[in-house]
């Protein structure tokens, strides 16, 4: 009997320190069960390889960025796609790079100041929130970093009122194991539709080291946090709750 009581004693510490691990903002929301990748490089030394594949240009035209949109660039780490967005949309259109690094951000900052993009903004997010404005945004982009979203039921959760109608979201990311700077395209599509998204695309590309994924909102009223289901994965497979 002792045992067995020790053993319950150290779950239900095992599970309060999990939840005293988290952001209090995001309590309300379910925990991701899967691991989560380290923050990956932010450094812009690959960029040259980056374009020789055509990588920016291939997902850009997939998203049909045109000039005059407005868009996100979520991780925008030291603004790869940042600056490529920027020309795409042109002096008509408008780019909200966003991340958590505040270094990065500051490395990003003096290279808009240096190269002239007077149509690029930074903003600092959150884990658990882009805190991007609302009804503002055609496309946002999320390349090679949800799987660092440690809090995605409550960061796709607050991401949804900063899209324009009809507007999308752009993952790109590589089939891999959470742990390992990738998430399998069943979980991700799991994970999106249990906050209130569709899938609207998929494509796997070897100018992307992986695959494209657009959702949109399948249009049904927001979803109350408590009622957000989770998604799980185990051998291939994904169960919901």
């Amino acid at each position: 009997m002792r045992r067995a009581a020790l053993l319950v004693a150290l779950a239900l510490c095992a599970c309060k320190a999990g939840e005293d691990s988290r952001a209090e903002t995001a309590l309300q929301f379910p925990s991701a069960h899967r691991p989560v990748s380290e923050l990956g490089a932010n450094s812009v030394s690959t960029e040259v390889d980056r374009d020789n594949r055509n990588e920016a240009e291939t997902v850009m035209s997939l998203a049909a960025i045109k000039p005059g949109m407005t868009v996100a660039d979520i991780g925008a780490g030291e603004g790869y796609y940042t600056v490529r967005l920027a020309e795409r949309v042109g002096a008509g259109g408008r780019v909200l790079a966003q991340d958590i690094d505040r270094g990065a951000l500051e490395r990003l900052g003096q290279r808009v100041e240096r190269e002239k993009l007077d149509i690029v903004s930074i903003k600092a997010g959150a884990p658990d929130d882009p805190r991007l404005p609302a009804n503002s945004f055609d496309r946002v982009f999320m390349v090679h970093m949800y799987h660092e979203v440690a809090e995605p039921y409550a960061f796709l959760w607050r991401l949804a009122p900063a899209l324009k109608p009809g507007g999308q979201i752009i993952v790109v990311d590589r089939d891999r194991p959470t742990d390992q700077h990738g998430i399998p395209p069943l979980l991700l599509q799991c994970e999106f539709e249990a906050v209130g998204y569709r899938l609207v695309e998929f494509v796997r590309k070897p100018e992307i080291l992986g695959y494209y994924a657009q959702f949109e909102s399948d249009g049904k009223p927001r979803r109350e946090p408590r009622n957000i289901l989770p998604c799980k994965m185990s051998k291939g497979d994904v169960t919901i709750g």
